[in-house]
């Protein structure tokens, strides 16, 4: 009850005045006035003091204090507007760089900052400093259009020679650049080792006197727009704040949700939403950048080797110590959609064997697995992954059974490394139980062996009788071990493989590859 009489005496008026009728039943309760939703006390229209009698008079002012209130009511021009920022912001977030408050920011537009892009501690300055050089280039932006509009008024030819206004600010320019300082002297030195020891990584290096007032000023612009690009992303819910998972990657023609965390660079995880060069794998902040490094990117299909090619399907071996970049990106890439998986970076010790589906445009990535050179286990699949937009289409079991291909002109038996990732185990067990269904069918005699099994599909004779005892195949009689060969699973495969056909199949003719030496 003692609830509901405080809530009756936070009930207001139209202009935010405590009703008067409730005056005296709050006082004994709750004398602490409501706090407004930003946390501070209620305004001076609103501090009522109800502790004391009210005597006629007193009434008399109140009512018609409450009165004129009432009439002012819907005119608030006179009242400041209150700040809304609060509405887009989660203040429950905090900027990166250390020891900031999180207030201001570089364009010195905005109250506030979840960012090192927009940090004015992280960039050497303060928000006053940060909204003097708003004001700054607004000035100078008003400036620059009456000019433009002074030069459209003349007579526009094709070959129209610069202006007055045009060759004095060209000559300007020119002599700034002049005056600029040929090299740091010692005390500077000193200066700016000082401020990297002091904060490392986490302040920007002092970049006056490092080149021309001009151009430092050119390139505080940009960081400033930049800046305001990626508030304005975030104000529209494509930039995370405060989370360093990457929410989605633009890829080729698609965007994809991700399912994992992947170690990306800080400054890139914060965004929330990548864009990716679907041939290099080189990963981008915009799509600007993006559209600006596909015009200029001369790849279309994996480096390295083609070693299979059927139709529109190839498969390039890549070397993890000659493509080191690309084989890291391609491993940031396939940790968006694994959860076991910790090979990031040291990518020398293997190979990459990288599934594409080609057109007109390029070669696509489709999926790929990863090898080590020497594997003392005989692993011969360390990670294996198929984008999530070729799932369920069969690339799955494509990449697993052209492992098993190069195990065999290996003359090897293989196996995938553990652990494997749900989606992983399911494909494998599934392959397997195709291809023990697939050589019980073929198979003619009356025993048969597990290492013969094992030698004819390359496949790890654990791996086998594992399947084997999942589909009730093998049984212990006598003293003997025995292979069931269950026709109804057979019916049923022969069955599943008439509907689907021969279209992702893997074709050992189509192979040119030569096992490489140790290394």
């Amino acid at each position: 009850m003692q609830h509901e009489s405080s809530c009756t005496l936070q009930n207001t008026g139209v202009a935010g005045v405590p009703l008067i009728a409730d005056l005296k039943q709050g006082a004994d309760r709750d004398e602490t006035p409501p706090r407004t939703p930003t946390g501070n006390a209620p305004s001076s229209e609103s501090d009522i003091d109800v502790s004391s009698p009210v005597s006629q008079e007193e009434d008399e002012r109140l009512a018609k204090e409450l009165s004129l209130k009432e009439a002012a009511a819907h005119d608030l021009s006179h009242r400041p507007k209150r700040r809304r920022f609060h509405e887009s912001y989660n203040f429950n977030m905090k900027c990166p760089t250390p020891g900031c408050n999180s207030l201001g920011h570089l364009t010195g537009r905005h109250e506030r900052h979840f960012s090192i892009s927009g940090c004015p501690l992280y960039h050497n300055l303060s928000a006053d400093e940060c909204k003097g050089k708003a004001s700054t280039r607004d000035k100078q932006a008003e400036e620059r259009t009456l000019s433009h509009r002074q030069d459209e008024n003349r007579h526009s030819t094709r070959n129209q020679a610069p202006s007055d206004r045009q060759l004095r600010y060209k000559e300007k320019v020119t002599e700034l650049r002049r005056k600029r300082n040929s090299g740091l002297n010692k005390e500077q030195k000193d200066k700016y080792m000082e401020h990297r020891q002091s904060h490392g990584a986490s302040r920007e290096p002092l970049l006056e006197n490092i080149t021309s007032d001009y151009d430092l000023e050119l390139f505080r612009k940009a960081q400033a727009r930049a800046s305001e690009d990626l508030e304005k992303l975030r104000l529209a819910g494509q930039v995370s704040e405060g989370s360093n998972m990457i929410k989605t990657i633009v890829f080729g023609r698609y965007e994809l949700d991700t399912w994992y965390h992947s170690p990306y660079p800080e400054e890139y995880a914060r965004l929330g939403r990548l864009y990716m060069c679907e041939f290099c794998l080189k990963y981008m902040k915009s799509q600007t950048i993006l559209r600006r490094h596909m015009a200029k990117c001369v790849w279309k299909h994996p480096p390295g080797d083609e070693i299979y090619r059927k139709g529109n399907i190839s498969v390039f071996e890549v070397d993890g110590k000659k493509n080191k970049i690309y084989c890291q990106n391609l491993c940031l890439l396939a940790k968006l959609f694994l959860d076991h998986k910790t090979l990031y970076y040291d990518v020398e010790p293997f190979l990459f064997y990288v599934m594409t589906e080609a057109d007109n445009t390029g070669c696509h990535l489709v999926g790929y697995f990863s090898k080590e050179k020497n594997s003392f286990l005989n692993y011969n699949v360390s990670c294996i992954l198929t984008m999530p937009q070729y799932m369920r289409q069969g690339y799955g079991k494509m990449l697993i059974d052209f492992s098993y291909l190069l195990s065999k002109v290996e003359e090897k038996v293989g196996s995938p490394e553990r652990p494997l990732s749900d989606l992983g185990l399911i494909s494998y067990r599934s392959y397997w139980k195709e291809v023990l269904l697939r050589y019980l069918n073929n198979f003619q005699g009356k025993e048969i062996s597990i290492k013969e099994i094992s030698q004819e599909t390359a496949v790890n004779p654990v791996d086998i009788v594992s399947t084997l005892q999942s589909l009730q195949m093998l049984k212990y009689w006598k003293g003997k071990h025995l292979v069931l060969k269950r026709q109804d699973l057979i019916d049923d495969w022969k069955a599943k493989e008439t509907k689907r056909g021969n279209g992702k199949t893997i074709d050992p003719k189509a192979l040119k590859w030569t096992p490489p030496k140790g290394t």
